[in-house]
């Protein structure tokens, strides 16, 4: 069996010349970016302060360091490079005003000379004209295979967006000096739910086709066309080894696609390869493989430089081959025993100056003051415990819904509103906090509490609807005995961002109860019932009742595992942003006033206590969470602090 043979059944290559080049070896090396966001200066907008933890002016010094160890080298990208920040969302409205005027990320791409990217979900957020006009900035090639202007009956007859796949010709140099060309091919993929998560934006104007459906036709291409090796750049996350229709983290099925060498994974903003990172069947996190063969996820905002390096051998009958290969991620900073950030690297003075405009315009822009809060407005415990952050977002929602539907036929019911912390820790770490502090509060403030182009909608529901949702949610944590001592509350694969909570009603959280879910919204335990005591109005929630619930445009169209999201559930799909919602209900209501009383707790189980990690500053506002006891545990070495939380 030879070496490609071995990779694509998953089975180990034994290779003695790994992490050596040898006099008939050749050496390609893959560096990667992905889920940059328009972080291109180590500045956190959010927080108006520097960063050692992001920017691509600190990865291109990595990029320019990896491109000098090696005789040849690419540099690729992954996807959602154009939006995600305060910058990018300035530029926007810059665009807007002078549709010529050139894009910051793409100019720092462009002077760092990417030789190919791909397309992520959130290029489409800021509508199909916006990115079109960016994209004709760029001096790289941009493809995608399964983002296409009209999904045909079958891959060939689709009518896509850009280019669907690439041929680079490069050349490669043995330990020898022995100079030889080299064809590679590259294939990019995005979530195929892109369309029905930016569907207002986009208008019907893209459709998508399967990850693996649409590399399984292309990849042969590719290879007819000449390509010796093939690099498959996929937005997506790995989850599991073998294909469904329509994945949404899909890339560790791809990998078992005949004729891909290389992976480059991203979109859920995890690191790979990682210790940390779940091993299973077909997937090794030590080594970064996925179905034996190479594959780095260089987390987001530039916070890693993805290195593969492949070792080949030619022969001039069958061409080239690969030998072995070796996977790495090398990071811009790193944390002290005490988990504090240190930057590994400076930032590169060619980048910073492309971006010095923007810089201060987006630094402008954000200082703009939008209203005002009587008191700090914060997401440190909203993952486990009711956050006025998120219900300041729930009751701007409702309260633009309920003027929108005026005088229409769901006029007289109900409207409850649905709503997430969406920077609260987790993978993105301790800094990734929303904290507004008493007093005037300015646009980098909304785009705090609110960071993401959603749109406003909202659903038809029932009250059987309601009570699953919240099941759905409540479901991220992990099932506590009687007597429990310092367990882990919060499953670690969960996001922040499919914790929803409804204003409008109140419950209690039986944690004696399995999850009826798992964190992609499968159901696990369908007997199970966490909510408790669910009312509405102080009254027992009707299951049987109407309700019209308001949320974002990425949960009404499914996302996240909710069973009564679904366009068929519309009752109102924006055309208003989410954050544009927020405004204008700080600007028209006033001054943010004190907290309500909970909506929600845990129902009580004396003896048992849990731990959860937040960030270091929540040792300040602990009387936030009264009457619930909180014990400070101290820093861990991730950089959270870790509590006791008593149940």
């Amino acid at each position: 069996m030879s070496a490609l043979q071995a990779q694509e059944t998953g089975e180990p290559v034994e290779c003695p010349l790994a992490g050596r080049i040898g006099d008939k070896v050749f050496r390609l090396r893959i560096l990667a970016t992905s889920d940059l966001h328009v972080h291109i200066t180590p500045w956190d907008y959010h927080h108006d302060r520097s960063s050692a933890a992001l920017g691509l002016a600190r990865t291109a010094t990595l990029i320019n360091q990896a491109r000098a160890e090696v005789a040849c080298s690419i540099l690729l990208d992954n996807g959602d490079f154009l939006q995600g920040s305060p910058m990018g969302d300035a530029e926007v409205l810059r665009g807007l005003a002078d549709p010529t005027r050139p894009h910051p990320m793409i100019a720092a791409m462009n002077a760092l000379g990417y030789d190919a990217v791909t397309l992520g979900n959130h290029e489409f957020s800021n509508g199909l004209d916006f990115l079109m006009r960016s994209l004709a900035q760029a001096q790289f090639p941009v493809i995608s295979a399964n983002m296409l202007r009209h999904r045909g009956a079958s891959p060939a007859e689709d009518q896509p967006l850009l280019a669907q796949r690439l041929l680079l010709q490069r050349q490669v140099v043995n330990g020898a000096g022995q100079a030889l060309p080299i064809r590679i091919g590259i294939i990019g993929m995005a979530p195929p739910q892109t369309a029905l998560w930016d569907m207002q934006q986009l208008a019907g104007a893209i459709q998508t086709r399967d990850i693996v459906e649409a590399a399984a036709a292309h990849v042969p291409l590719l290879r007819a066309e000449g390509a010796d090796i093939v690099i498959a750049l996929s937005h997506s996350g790995i989850g599991d080894i073998f294909a469904r229709d329509d994945m949404e983290n899909a890339t560790a099925a791809l990998a078992s696609v005949p004729g891909i060498d290389a992976l480059v994974a991203g979109h859920t903003h995890q690191t790979f390869p990682a210790p940390d990172f779940p091993a299973g069947p077909q997937i090794d996190p030590m080594r970064g493989r996925l179905w034996g063969k190479p594959a780095v996820m260089p987390g987001f905002h530039g916070s890693h430089l993805g290195v593969i390096d492949l070792y080949l051998c030619h022969d001039a009958e069958t061409g080239w081959t690969v030998l072995d290969s070796e996977c790495a991620l090398r990071p811009i900073a790193t944390r002290d025993a005490t988990g504090q950030l240190a930057a590994l690297t400076r930032s590169a003075p060619e980048i910073m100056a492309v971006a010095v405009g923007a810089h201060g315009a987006t630094r402008q822009w954000s200082r703009r003051k939008i209203g005002q809060t009587s008191h700090a407005l914060h997401s440190y415990f909203a993952p486990f415990a009711p956050s006025a952050a998120v219900r300041l977002v729930a009751r701007a929602q409702a309260a633009h819904v309920a003027r929108v539907l005026q005088g229409g036929p769901y006029a007289g019911l109900p409207v409850l509103s649905a709503a997430a912390p969406f920077r609260a820790g987790g993978r993105s770490g301790p800094e990734n906090y929303t904290f507004i502090a008493p007093g005037d509060m300015n646009l980098r403030h909304a785009a705090d509490l609110y960071p993401h182009p959603n749109t406003i909608a909202a659903l038809l529901v029932t009250g059987a609807d309601l009570h699953l949702w919240l099941e759905r949610s409540f479901s991220q944590f992990h099932q506590i005995a009687a007597g429990a001592t310092d367990v882990e509350l919060i499953d670690a694969d969960s996001a922040s961002f499919n914790f929803d909570t409804i204003e409008g009603l109140t419950w209690q959280v039986d944690l004696a109860q399995p999850p009826r879910h798992d964190q992609r919204g499968a159901v696990i335990h369908a007997d199970s019932r966490r909510i408790r005591d669910l009312r509405h109005d102080g009254r027992p929630l009707d299951p049987g009742a109407q309700f019209v619930l308001a949320t974002n445009s990425y949960r009404a169209g499914g996302s996240g595992g909710f069973s009564a999201a679904g366009i068929d559930r519309l009752v109102l799909n924006g055309p208003h942003s989410s954050r544009d919602v927020l405004l204008d209900y700080l600007r028209d209501a006033g001054p943010v006033p004190p907290p309500e009383p909970p909506n929600w707790r845990f129902r009580p189980q004396p003896g048992s206590t849990v731990t959860v990690d937040t960030a270091p500053d929540a040792a300040a506002h602990l009387g936030d969470l009264a009457p619930q006891r909180l014990d400070d545990l101290g820093l861990i070495a991730s950089g959270f602090r870790r509590f006791r939380l008593y149940l």
